[in-house]
């Protein structure tokens, strides 16, 4: 089951059906505009002013694009940089460059670890991202003397799905495992299965990209450790997935 948001979800689900899965999507997380865009836009509308954008997620660049398009495009000197691998080839389709990309495994440890945020003194640094969040990027920069501003071109809702539903196709087709992307998409999982579908969803194996999803699915009950992808990409995923195939048949 994949629980990634409807628009985004194709390539992963591709890949799953590559390796002789089949995949069943059911978002965990819808992405839709803030309920006040006018301080994004209005930030936006300054980026002459900043020396870096920073763009969170894929979802970042594509509700911040069409926002960016309004005043012009982009400044010519603006360093454009990337927390993920979906986040920076967002930013070379929608912009043609990516000028800051962090490696593996692709989270905001690994970008903060670049040579080219180390020495960023004075630099005035836009982070475009959802609403809320976490703060270790801001945190890390401010504290080596950047400037920064968020700009929130999204926030994260509750799908409406029929969690019951799932349930009673999981009696046919059985659901091997439920690829969780977020923790904002776990907590979501939970609050859609409510009490009727809990204890299923509490003993379906989790695959996960970060130590801290996994860490929070521990807490919240699950009872098989989740699989843990070796970085934030579709590729990582699908291999975990396919190594723990192996290991329990």
């Amino acid at each position: 089951m994949v629980t990634r948001p409807a628009h985004q979800a194709a390539p992963l689900c591709a890949l799953i059906r590559a390796a002789g899965g089949e995949p069943l999507l059911l978002p965990a997380l819808d992405i839709i505009p803030p309920a006040d865009l006018a301080p994004a836009r209005a930030l936006l509308a300054r980026l002459n002013e900043f020396d870096i954008a920073l763009f969170i997620s894929a979802n970042a660049v594509e509700q911040a694009a069409p926002l960016i398009a309004e005043q012009g495009g982009l400044p010519a000197a603006l360093r454009l940089a990337a927390v993920g691998r979906r986040s920076a080839a967002a930013l070379r389709e929608q912009f043609g460059r990516v000028d800051i990309e962090g490696p593996p495994p692709y989270n905001s440890e690994a970008l903060l670890g670049t040579a080219a945020l180390q020495q960023v003194d004075g630099a005035r640094i836009l982070i475009v991202r959802g609403a809320g969040g976490r703060e270790l990027l801001a945190d890390t920069l401010r504290a080596r003397g950047a400037q920064v501003n968020y700009a929130e071109v999204y926030r994260r809702a509750e799908p409406r799905h029929d969690f019951d539903a799932v349930l009673k196709l999981s009696q046919h087709t059985v659901i091997d495992a439920i690829v969780v992307t977020s923790n904002d998409a776990l907590h979501n999982l939970l609050k859609m299965a409510g009490e009727n579908q809990r204890a299923w969803l509490l003993n379906t194996q989790l695959a996960v990209i970060s130590l801290r999803t996994a860490d929070l699915a521990r807490e919240l009950g699950f009872h098989h450790a989740a699989l843990v992808a070796a970085e934030a990409s579709d590729d990582a995923l699908v291999g975990a997935l396919a190594a723990w195939r192996r290991q329990i048949l």
